[in-house]
């Protein structure tokens, strides 16, 4: 995971977020990016043996359309929220954001591995079983 400013270009974050996944984990073969990354990105995908698709909409597609594999990030982006790490902005250091957002990924992994939910705000506490005290 790496966590940079707005500023930083895709192209170069791209790169290195390449090397680090080739590094970390060599059995992957395939990567999504958005329209924001270009060839460099892909060529330097391809010499490591990662194939990346730059996803966009139809060329055909006239008004608003959703692109494909855009649900992935979204989906993501919701978890974080839900852990309110994109509500508020306390981190000052990039690796501070990078601490938190692996906390919120670690929290969401056992739920997905058994495939139970977490438990809301909305979620009435039990009733009590026994009268008033």
């Amino acid at each position: 995971m790496i966590v940079v400013a707005a500023s930083v270009h895709d192209n170069a974050i791209g790169i290195t977020l390449l090397d680090q996944v080739a590094a970390v984990n060599p059995t992957v073969t395939k990567g999504w990016g958005d329209a924001g990354f270009k060839n460099a990105v892909i060529e330097h995908g391809r010499s490591l043996g990662i194939d990346v698709e730059v996803v966009s909409a139809a060329p055909q597609t006239k008004g608003f359309a959703p692109a494909p594999k855009r649900w992935i990030a979204e989906q993501t982006s919701g978890t974080l929220m839900l852990h309110r790490r994109l509500a508020r902005d306390y981190e000052r250091l990039p690796t501070s954001s990078a601490s938190w957002i692996r906390w919120s990924m670690t929290d969401v992994m056992p739920h997905r591995l058994t495939a139970t939910t977490t438990p809301t705000w909305r979620d009435l506490p039990p009733a009590r079983l026994c009268g008033p005290a």
